[in-house]
């Protein structure tokens, strides 16, 4: 059953019935399984629906405002400092290595003015949150480890505070770019207080000399080992925005004699991007041969890594978001860091992103767009081949939110993944009213945590805000439930019929991984080798063709257009695909793109009975994206049916 700390929702038996009935309405009406995947013939029945406790997590009180003072004992009579209310207001974090704590970063706002000791209490702070009901000393079931430690978000160019991870050693946090020490003391013990904590930047040296400040880093994630993380980082090469993912080891560095800042920190050494260079590396590539047209080949186990999400649990692979499988089609990964091996780890035409691998690498949590319909126009129609991927994955990926408003929700999927008639399980289904676990317009932001016995998950949620509701917008802005009214909650669902489990044995991460690139100092990054411009030819699995036009632009940095026709094409799983599709990319500017989509394609069943139309308008559906605004803005229509249900997409501005 669902239980919040207002009781239950549900009954064990009801629970059950509507979630059996859930999946089965879902998956029959939104979407075709990928009965095609060759991990599927393999891959064991899909698990039973389980019985999940989800419970809200205590915060700070809300401040009434942002006014010097505005905290007053009358609103904490602790006066251990109030949280602001607005959408950006709580961070999620990791748990912490002894099980009993989630970490958070809170903005804290309306403390008095120094001296009153209740001042330290302002701006983004690390806290911990006890999860099993019990306080600390004080009485409060929260403690704020920074306030009052002379560190700042910020403290350091390029290492802004993000994602509270803890190192094993239960003495340090690692948040985005910096490490949060508390010396020889456990940051749980009581025994670390302020005058404890320092805070060390992570620098990534990109000069050859070692000067300068760091390079750019975003989505930072400790190894299982602690001694490696991985990162992401935007390229800007010729007029092409890309991004890859590194490898790299941390070293502690107490006194620096180059680069910048000069405090104690860590540097990063043995850099390795998470990219081979190698033309069969390739996810989609352009087989060698004399005449016309060309052959295509599209590879699916490659690693593709674009943007890094993280690792499992034993250190052995390496989780990010790939080249799509299936066109539009935008899903997470896992490869393993010595031998290339990859595995998908989510299959459903929804958008996924945010995930973290169980303690016992038998589980993953993933934040799913799946439900809400937002990408089913996109990609509803399966098994088609990610050839006009060459140009659209980033406007695709865009579609997910619409500013202030995210479409995320929590989902449990076993380690096979989606197939047949399994697409997971949500993990906050229940009371769907305002403020219920799951109200739709509650949504999850990245990342979701498990507890190191795999018996609990942490995540936590934003409601929508404006400007993406209320006013102009069609959406109306709801009201919150929460205290204070804030925008901000923190979750943890318990998983009551699970028996822990034991830390994996941990891996140590290579010192180079074979199929990435070492990384030297003012190394620029690649362009990915896409095909070159001309005409192929790609074969179905079973049967047909696919006929492909490629053409770049003048510069010769882009591919600009894609144009297939399908004959007969099927790949195997019982569905024949016909028709053209052809999409063009312009861009204005390197984080802009603007396509124009023209889809008339037609998938039926070998005996012709028509399984998924997906079709645009006569002038083509024209997308505008902006990769760093994801507001949603087109004109004409992009259109596709699955069985008898169809998907449209979203109105501009929802």
């Amino acid at each position: 059953m669902f239980t919040t700390r207002e009781g239950v929702i549900g009954s064990r038996r009801r629970w059950r019935m509507s979630a059996l009935l859930t999946a089965v309405l879902l998956t029959c009406t939104a979407w075709q399984p990928a009965t095609g995947d060759s991990s599927e013939s393999s891959a064991p029945r899909p698990p039973r629906p389980e019985r999940i406790a989800v419970e809200r997590l205590p915060l700070p009180p809300t401040s009434p405002s942002r006014d010097e003072g505005a905290c007053t004992k009358a609103v904490n009579p602790l006066g251990t400092g109030c949280m602001g209310s607005d959408w950006n207001a709580v961070q999620g974090g990791g748990f912490t290595t002894d099980g009993r704590h989630v970490m958070a970063l809170v903005q804290f706002t309306g403390a008095p003015a120094a001296p009153d000791p209740a001042s330290v209490y302002q701006g983004r702070q690390l806290i911990l949150i006890r999860v099993d009901g019990s306080t600390f000393p004080n009485g409060d079931p929260w403690k704020c480890v920074t306030c009052g430690s002379g560190t700042r978000d910020g403290q350091y160019p390029g290492a802004g505070w993000e994602h509270p991870e803890a190192f094993a050693d239960g003495k340090r946090v690692m948040m985005g770019a910096t490490v949060i020490s508390c010396g020889r003391h456990h940051i749980v013990s009581q025994a670390c207080t302020p005058d404890d904590i320092r805070a060390h930047p992570i620098r990534w040296n990109v000069r050859a000399d070692g000067t300068g400040e760091t390079g750019s880093m975003r989505e930072l994630r400790l190894h299982p080992d602690g001694r490696h993380i991985g990162f992401s980082s935007v390229a800007m090469t010729g007029n092409r925005f890309d991004q890859y993912s590194y490898l790299a080891r941390l070293e502690f560095n107490p006194a620096p004699k180059t680069g910048s800042p000069r405090v104690p920190r860590y540097d990063l050494h043995a850099v390795t991007r998470l990219f081979d260079t190698a033309g069969n590396a390739q996810p989609v590539q352009a087989e060698e041969r004399s005449g016309s047209p060309g052959r295509l080949v599209i590879r699916p186990g490659v690693p593709s890594v674009g943007e890094l999400r993280g690792f499992s649990a034993d250190g052995r692979e390496v989780t990010y978001i790939g080249y799509p499988s299936e066109s539009s089609n935008i899903d997470v990964y896992a490869a393993d860091l010595r031998t290339g091996k990859v595995r998908r780890l989510t299959a459903h035409p929804e958008y996924t992103d945010p995930v973290t691998l169980s303690p016992d690498n038998r589980w993953t949590a993933a934040l799913d767009t799946r439900g809400s319909d937002r990408q089913m126009f996109l990609a509803g129609m399966r098994g088609v081949p990610p050839l006009t991927d060459l140009l659209t994955t980033s406007a695709v990926s865009s579609v997910r939110n619409n500013g202030q408003r995210r479409f995320f929700q929590p989902y449990l999927i076993d380690r096979y993944g989606d197939r047949g008639n399994y697409f997971g399980q949500q993990i906050n289904e229940g009371d769907t009213g305002p403020g219920g676990i799951g109200d739709p317009n509650w949504n999850a932001g990245a990342d979701p945590v498990w507890s190191p016995d795999g018996t609990a998950i942490a995540y936590w949620q934003r409601l929508v805000s404006a400007p993406s509701c209320g006013d102009s917008n069609p959406v109306p802005c709801p009201t919150s439930t929460e205290p204070g009214e804030r925008r901000t909650r923190m979750m943890v669902a318990k998983l009551t019929e699970r028996d822990p489990v034991r830390s994996p044995k941990v891996s140590v991460a290579p010192h180079r991984v074979p199929w990435g690139t070492p990384y030297e100092p003012e190394d620029r990054a690649p362009l990915r080798p896409y095909p070159p411009a001309g005409e192929y030819v790609l074969r179905g699995e079973q049967a047909g063709t696919a006929h492909v036009r490629i053409s770049w632009n003048e510069e010769g940095t882009n591919v600009r257009t894609v144009k297939v026709s399908y004959e007969n094409y099927s790949d195997g799983a019982r569905r024949i695909l016909n028709g053209t599709e052809q999409v063009t990319r312009e861009s204005p500017s390197p984080t802009v793109s603007v396509l124009t989509w023209h889809s008339d394609l037609v998938q039926t069943t070998p005996s012709g009975r028509v399984l998924a139309t997906k079709r645009s308008s006569p002038d083509g559906m024209v997308l505008t994206v902006d990769l760093f605004k994801t507001m949603f803005e087109a004109t004409g229509t992009l259109t596709t049916t699955v069985g008898d249900r169809t998907y449209t997409q979203p109105a501009n501005g929802t």
